[in-house]
């Protein structure tokens, strides 16, 4: 059987909706008979907006101080919830970096529909340099424990070269809380294959050294 084409399928299966908490933005996002299956071999984190990335597109287009005129990174981007918002919000330049590839094409059509501009990187950034950026935004990312560690990592470089990192999530369990600071919470949309839709409060943190 021919493999389908990411972009052709996102437009056919998915709907293009508000994100519910953030009207602002619309998200092709996945239905009841979406039939995902048919496409994602990995976990389709892409196709639903998630309570970290949620509470930190919410806070930029709050608090547009906060990436306006600077350059953002957005890491492991998904749906490109969180780039929108930073773009919306006066960011100069947004980088998106996502693996996936049908996470890179629902990015783009993402970005075309809240007409943007997003610079999408389809490296694993973990294992590299800190990039050349301004501010560095996590949403979701402490999920699981290896990931955790290797994003934990990286984001220790991004500190050392003077970057400012902001971190959005529910408060998972290998969140490493003793780097973080809240600055901001939100009831937000907790979207799933497996819990369907329902309101969350998730937190957006400064990340910073160990406090002792």
């Amino acid at each position: 059987m021919p493999s389908l084409d990411p972009t052709a399928f996102i437009r056919e299966n998915l709907k293009l909706v508000p994100v519910p908490a953030i009207p602002e933005i619309l998200l092709y996002t996945a239905q009841v008979g979406s039939r995902l299956s048919r496409i994602a071999k990995e976990p389709p984190y892409w196709a639903y907006p998630w309570s970290g990335g949620a509470a930190l597109a919410r806070y930029f287009l709050d608090r547009r101080e906060t990436v306006r005129a600077r350059r953002v990174l957005d890491l492991g981007a998904g749906s490109g919830l969180v780039s929108i918002a930073a773009a919306r919000a006066g960011a100069a330049e947004v980088t998106a970096a996502e693996v996936d590839p049908n996470g890179i094409a629902a990015l783009r059509l993402n970005a075309d529909a809240n007409d943007v501009r997003i610079t999408i990187v389809g490296d694993d950034l973990t294992a590299g340099a800190a990039p050349d950026v301004d501010l560095v935004a996590v949403g979701d990312l402490f999920y699981e424990r290896e990931l955790a560690q290797r994003v934990t990592t990286f984001l220790d470089r991004c500190l050392e070269a003077g970057l400012e990192v902001l971190v959005g999530d529910p408060g998972r369990k290998d969140l490493p809380l003793p780097r973080l600071q809240l600055i901001a919470s939100y009831q937000v949309p907790e979207v799933g294959a497996k819990r369907g839709t329902a309101a969350v409060v998730s937190a957006v943190y400064r990340y910073g050294a160990e406090r002792g």
